[in-house]
């Protein structure tokens, strides 16, 4: 990964307990120009993050899958929904299917994903900066600061911008 971007998420690990606290005051408060300003924020840190230079959600953090996400799969692999859910998928503590293990299986060594077209909900959505009803995301917002650095530098202009 860009040595700069370990720095980045280095120092949003230091700063968990203060980025916690700030989106749960942040959520409390309520601002009514939160979406706008977060995804002005997304837009102006992925002209600074390359996804192809880190891979980090999909290297440590599996999506979610849902039925859907697997039939899509399994057509773009041309398998049956159970033989793509037997090779690839367990079900987690809360009965959801993820991925068996990490780093997504359909990760390439370029860091590129060789189903991008076919990926699953979780992964088209990621890192969630760029949607409507922040408000509703934050406590996800929290736990993608220590996976994307693009996030972490969301939340750290999100802590400009509010002083709370």
């Amino acid at each position: 990964m860009n040595p700069e971007y370990l720095k980045i998420l280095e120092n949003a690990r230091k700063k968990t307990s203060e980025n916690k606290k700030f989106l749960e005051k942040l959520k409390a408060k309520k601002p009514k120009d939160l979406d706008i300003l977060t995804n002005d924020l997304h837009d102006e840190a992925f002209e600074k993050i390359d996804c192809l230079d880190c891979a980090n959600c999909c290297r440590t953090t599996g999506p979610l899958l849902l039925n859907k996400d697997i039939d899509r799969l399994s057509s773009e692999l041309k398998l049956k929904p159970s033989v793509f859910a037997e090779k690839y998928l367990r079900i987690d503590e809360d009965n959801d299917y993820v991925f068996t293990k990490m780093p997504c299986p359909f990760l390439g060594e370029d860091k590129y994903c060789h189903v991008y077209d076919a990926r699953p909900n979780a992964c088209r959505e990621f890192p969630h900066t760029q949607q409507r009803n922040i408000l509703q995301k934050l406590k996800i917002t929290f736990q993608n600061t220590l996976i994307c650095p693009a996030v972490a530098m969301v939340v750290d202009g999100l802590k400009k911008k509010y002083t709370l």
